[in-house]
């Protein structure tokens, strides 16, 4: 089998990602990042020939990331961007095994979410000045974000034909360009006009623009301005937990499987590949009944624990 660079494979790995997967340039970047770290470490040994790499050439590489302060989650996700990576030159025939098999990732426990409760949530909405341009497309940003589960980039890269009023709906593209119509409810139906119809004008001052929510110089609202107008809503309501604009999207999931909404739906909603991302809203939703009940419940902290 002919030598061949993994720097050369890397970049035929990423066009395949760009190309053939069509991931989100984002996505890409955090491949092209891990890669190059590894190649990074196996380059102070001398080694180049993806050939030439051995499970113990990985595992000395993966060792290196906790010994240098990484994050479990952040190490999980190293380790998966090599396993596809030598999974591609197997399928691709460049390798006959990868070197990256019976290497286990970190053992981590998945982190529950903060979730806003339905108070939290109603007055981070009743924030928003409806009297202003600003306040109109914050009102109905905030509602959009809540009444429909949005991502932050979703919701900025939003175009007018993304709405459909008269459905009710609204088609944001997710991770990898993929498009899923969503419901909007009517509070966010009523924000979005009003904003649609009057703030959004005011913003643009007659320049053109494709897109809802407008910024500075009638350009697309970046996720780092969506960021600051969450944070600064979040603080007026006094609510003092770590707030971004995916905690609406956290208590957009919970609250509607609280509600009795079935998960496949929600699923959907959220554009979940896998439902097993669904599935921690519903251990959200288990861990808040039981603070329900240890608060009110005439036994609930005093009952004994029973396990073991």
């Amino acid at each position: 089998m002919a030598a061949t660079s993994l720097e050369a494979l890397s970049d035929r790995f990423l066009d395949h990602l760009r190309v053939e997967r069509n991931l989100s340039p984002r996505t890409v970047e955090a491949y092209a990042h891990d890669l190059k770290v590894m190649r990074e470490h196996l380059a102070t040994v001398a080694l180049d020939d993806a050939a030439a790499v051995s499970q113990v050439h990985v595992a000395r590489w993966f060792r290196t990331l906790a010994q240098n302060g990484q994050k479990a989650s952040s190490q999980a996700r190293a380790l998966s961007a090599v396993r596809r990576f030598f999974l591609y030159l197997v399928r691709s025939g460049v390798l006959s095994q990868s070197p990256v098999d019976g290497i286990q990732g970190p053992s981590r426990r998945r982190p529950l979410p903060v979730v806003l409760s339905h108070a939290e949530v109603e007055r981070m909405l009743n924030e928003p000045d409806g009297r202003t341009p600003r306040g109109q497309r914050d009102r109905a940003a905030l509602e959009l974000l809540y009444a429909s589960g949005l991502r932050a980039s979703e919701l900025c890269a939003l175009r007018l034909d993304d709405v459909h009023m008269q459905l009710g709906v609204v088609r944001p593209r997710g991770k990898g360009s993929k498009e899923r119509l969503v419901p909007m409810g009517e509070p966010a139906m009523r924000a979005l006009k009003t904003y649609l119809d009057d703030g959004r004008q005011a913003l643009l001052k007659a320049r053109p623009s494709l897109y809802v929510f407008i910024g500075n110089r009638a350009r697309p609202l970046t996720r780092m301005a969506l960021f600051k107008i969450v944070r600064r809503y979040a603080t007026a309501a006094g609510i003092s937990k770590a707030i971004s604009p995916h905690k609406l999207r956290h208590a957009f999931a919970t609250h509607l499987l609280q509600g009795g909404a079935d998960l496949r739906a929600v699923q959907e909603m959220l554009g979940h590949a896998d439902i097993s991302t669904t599935e921690i809203y519903t251990h959200v939703e288990t861990e808040q009944l039981k603070k329900t009940v240890n608060a009110h419940h005439p036994l609930g902290s005093t009952l004994p624990d029973k396990s073991g």
